[in-house]
């Protein structure tokens, strides 16, 4: 449980105080519902899915709300459930679009539970929906762009961009990790576990466009896959995280939706349950309509996990699942310890391998969109246009600086993506050379600097490099840096190995010829002494190592123009 202190922190989420007045963004759609008994389960808590209903029906309103037309959900991403929500407390659920794209939008939700005699007030859950907005006469809606207003919108909407690319490549995951996963042979059949229900669509089930509810959707999958996880456990699970939602095709009135739940494998304290639903009319063949998979624990007196039995998978189909919820847990937790910590959790170097090589990225990213989109950096020094910056931010030192450039975004990107030609500019680059060119987003580097200490032994780096060119014209160009640890490449005696939590470029088009680069950097201990002079105002090497950069773009924009634009 959370203090009414914590509350504050919640509700800044949305919510932004300036001048006396409130600022509330054109999209905010909120619902406050008390939990009564009809909407409990057997605990006297809120049934999640009657908690999936109004968070979809919420984020729907707030999705048409900025498209002006009927909207559809085509995705929920991962949910995992903080806390529960007894009957008597008060749900607030939050909704509002972070980010439009062609015809589809995402919309941030957060979930908020109140004790109304104790004015507490604590976060259940947050998540991110995309919506597509339907195709009216006219033909397909073209959105118009949401406009970022406060620092924590231009935060959502700058990161909006990174969760849609994960969503892209989810199921490729899941393939790459299916290689190295195998199975063991435990005492209960996975068929025991197995449930079909049906459900006839009636009018209530059905939202104001006449297609079956979403969150009703939801909520009918969430109810068989409780039923699936007590046939293995013999008690009442509780659930605790939900993967992604993706509607594959609508449902509407008269439908018979029949839903199927699986446990698909059961580990030292959770289950993983696979849960689709499929539709049909008549005597037309069924339609696959979703898939989700839910994770759920068994809570014992003291409210701690319990001790699962494991299951045994059935040939075929089923050793396909069980490998398949070994993958996605992997995943999960990858997630939970990459992408959803705080940036001060996180370590400086955390290990790289292919299977978290998409959320070792996402951070990557993410972290230099986060320190893009702070507004309260103070200018230290400037010479000749150059400026310096400095932010300290949770006991730690962050500098940024800032140049303009005659040249292309796109030229000048291309050019310091490179971290081998940083040598060619950069005193502080000894040597470089890669690694693993991992694709075209991410490359893993070896970068050596000089000593600036007096035992005389320089530092390396192992450097994951992130690259993202613009979503669209609001987006600037990446360059994310941090360090990762490799089992290939272990400290050596020459070196002192040094870490890096977050570095790199934003590079702005400001017009075709006129570019704004901004470097960012978070001063570990292996970075302070190279720039702790700069920042006490000590010195300007700042200024001429940029100015450096500078000459090296110019010097080199005309051998691009050269290249055709395939080479580019």
């Amino acid at each position: 449980m959370s203090t009414g202190k914590d509350a504050d922190t919640v509700l800044d989420l949305l919510y932004i105080q300036e001048s006396e007045e409130v600022y509330r963004n054109p999209t905010e759609v909120k619902m406050s519902q008390i939990v009564l008994p009809c909407h409990a389960n057997h605990h006297g808590e809120l049934s999640v899915g009657q908690l999936l209903k109004w968070m979809d029906s919420t984020a729907c309103l707030s999705a048409e709300r900025h498209a002006g037309c009927s909207c559809i959900t085509a995705s929920v991403d991962d949910i995992h459930f903080e806390h529960t929500i007894g009957v008597g407390k008060v749900v607030t659920i939050i909704a509002k679009v972070t980010r439009a794209f062609t015809s589809s939008m995402e919309v941030g939700i957060l979930v908020t539970c109140e004790d109304l005699y104790t004015d507490r007030l604590w976060k259940v859950c947050h998540a991110f929906a995309t919506f597509v907005a339907r195709r009216t006469e006219a033909g397909k809606v073209q959105l118009k762009q949401v406009i970022p207003y406060t620092q924590m919108e231009q935060m959502e909407y700058s990161l909006a961009a990174e969760r849609r690319r994960m969503r892209l490549i989810h199921a490729e995951i899941i393939t790459d990790l299916l290689s190295s996963s195998t199975s063991q042979l435990d005492a209960l059949p996975a068929e025991r576990t197995r449930v079909e229900s049906v459900e006839l669509v009636l009018p209530p089930h059905a939202n104001h466009q006449v297609s079956t509810f979403g969150g009703q959707i939801m909520a009918w999958m969430e109810n068989v896959a409780t039923i699936a996880a007590s046939r293995l456990c013999n008690a009442h699970p509780t659930l605790r995280t939900i993967d992604m939602f993706h509607f594959r095709g609508p449902s509407h009135i008269g439908d018979r939706l029949v839903l199927k739940a699986i446990v698909n494998n059961a580990f030292k304290d959770s289950m993983e349950v696979g849960v689709c639903a499929e539709a049909y009319q008549g005597g037309e063949p069924q339609r696959h309509i979703n898939s989700a998979f839910m994770t759920f624990e068994v809570l014992d007196s003291d409210r701690k996990p319990r001790m699962l039995p494991r299951i045994r998978p059935a040939p075929g189909d089923g050793k396909r699942r069980y490998q398949e919820a070994i993958a996605r847990r992997k995943i999960r937790l990858d997630r939970k310890y990459i992408t959803s910590s705080k940036q001060t959790q996180v370590p400086l170097s955390v290990p790289w391998d292919p299977s978290n090589q998409i959320y070792l990225s996402y951070n990557n990213v993410s972290a230099l969109k986060l320190m893009d989109t702070r507004n309260n950096w103070v200018l230290t020094s400037e010479k000749n246009k150059v400026r310096l910056y400095t932010l300290e931010q949770n006991h730690m030192l962050c500098f940024k600086v800032e140049m303009h450039v005659s040249i292309s975004a796109e030229q000048t990107f291309h050019l310091l993506s490179d971290l081998r030609r940083r040598k060619d500019w950069d005193p502080h680059y000894e040597s470089c050379e890669v690694i693993n060119h991992v694709d075209e987003d991410d490359t893993l580097y070896r970068v050596a600097t000089p000593t600036v200490t007096k035992e005389g032994k320089g530092q390396d780096f192992i450097l994951l490099a992130s690259l993202r060119k613009p979503c669209d014209a609001s987006d600037p160009y990446l360059i994310a840096l941090r360090s990762v640890t490799l089992p290939t490449h272990p400290p050596t005696e020459d070196y002192t190995r040094g870490e890096i939590l977050c570095a790199g470029f934003t590079i702005w088009e400001e017009s075709s010829f006129v570019t704004k680069i901004t470097y960012y950097n978070q001063a570990t201990p292996g970075v302070l002494p190279y720039i702790s002079t700069d920042i006490a105002g000590l010195s300007s090497s700042f200024y001429s190592v940029f100015s450096a950069c500078s000459h090296f773009l110019e010097a080199n924009k005309d051998r691009l123009l050269a290249l055709p634009s395939s080479a580019l």
